[in-house]
């Protein structure tokens, strides 16, 4: 696919997702969305890739500043929401379980942790993913908000389902009902954020991180680790333990079982096979 909203770059195991439509302020269309999806497959597919990062162009001084007001005005026009995606959009982390297979919710299917660099602002649909992704790390000084009140939307794309998970139920009912803007200082009190970096050392740290991630820990156990946090949203805690006995008892079976525990006892980096 030709990218024309985004870039994707992959460099030693980690794949870097920059939403770039700077003189928009990284804002969201359906273009954007059709290629981030097309992106995630092929990270998703690809052996190499270990790690995900999403974030957004720095010279549009934002994460990504919400849906395109060039869209809303469509909606306006036509009188209903247009998404403006093709019907073969890719599905990435669809099939895994049905609890994932829509907009958004398809982040907890896909294989490798995702992490979100919050560069700026992020608004509306920018927020959304930025709660849909696996780890969140901001610049200080960046801004937050839900914004659909100002437009009589609903809560976008399950903000109202995974927010309450995130943050508890006392800040997402204030994130939401008031749509109101909250700073990144703020997001770190209420747990929204892992961390909270300076401006000019956000990227070192979400790489380092995310370095740490692909060096030290299995693709197979980040993988199915992932889906064990989000399928346990929905499960009783025997069926949780249940499932991870089975698992465990697969995965003991791979390769990379005995490479880590080789690797573990020789005090030596592991060399994964995925």
């Amino acid at each position: 696919m030709e990218l024309k909203a985004t870039r994707y770059e992959v460099d030693d195991g980690i794949a870097v997702v920059t939403l770039a439509r700077p003189k928009r302020r990284n804002a969201w269309t359906g273009r954007m969305h059709t290629e981030y999806r097309w992106i995630l497959r092929e990270a998703d597919q690809d052996p190499k890739v270990r790690v995900i990062v999403v974030t957004g162009d720095p010279e549009g001084q934002a994460f990504c500043a919400g849906a395109d007001l060039g869209a809303l005005d469509g909606h306006a026009e036509k009188g209903r929401y247009d998404a403006g995606t093709p019907e073969d959009i890719a599905t990435p982390g669809f099939g895994v379980d049905p609890a994932f297979d829509a907009s958004f919710a398809y982040h907890f299917g896909v294989g490798k942790p995702i992490l979100a660099a919050i560069n700026g602002p992020a608004a509306g649909v920018g927020l959304v993913l930025a709660a849909f992704a696996d780890l969140r790390f901001a610049a200080a000084g960046a801004k937050f908000t839900a914004a659909h009140g100002r437009f009589n939307f609903p809560a976008e794309f399950g903000l109202s389902w995974v927010l309450p998970r995130i943050v508890g139920l006392t800040h997402a009912n204030d994130i939401l009902l008031s749509s109101r803007v909250f700073t990144a200082e703020e997001a770190m009190t209420m747990g929204f954020l892992n961390r909270l970096v300076a401006p000019d050392a956000l990227m070192d740290e979400v790489m380092a991180y995310a370095r740490t991630l692909a060096d030290g820990v299995a693709p197979g156990s980040a993988r199915e680790t992932k889906r064990q946090i989000y399928r346990d949203l929905h499960r009783d805690a025997a069926a949780s333990v249940q499932a991870a006995e089975r698992l465990l008892e697969e995965m003991i079976k791979a390769p990379d079982y005995k490479e880590g525990v080789k690797a573990w006892s020789e005090k030596r980096k592991a060399v994964w096979t995925g």
